[in-house]
């Protein structure tokens, strides 16, 4: 399994900008921000240590992450050039 990182400034380098200024001046963005960087960094910690979870358990996770970037990018797309 490859492992790759999701970093949202990688994942949307279009809104680098944005993302840094909402980061701090939108409270939810900003809670919603540092759960997906959390989230994200523990996915990748599992995959790199290769650590015994269940595959059912992981892709839970990854799920999470899915979502939270959907609703990042949600608030993203709706600000700006959006």
């Amino acid at each position: 399994m490859g492992i790759s990182n999701h970093a949202l400034h990688k994942e949307f380098p279009q809104f680098s900008d944005l993302i840094n200024e909402l980061k701090t001046t939108d409270f939810a963005f900003g809670e919603k921000y540092k759960a997906y960087s959390e989230l994200d960094q523990e996915i990748e910690g599992l995959e790199k240590r290769d650590a015994p979870i269940g595959d059912d358990k992981l892709h839970r996770l990854k799920q999470k992450r899915a979502q939270l970037k959907d609703e990042l990018y949600q608030t993203l797309s709706g600000n700006g050039k959006g």
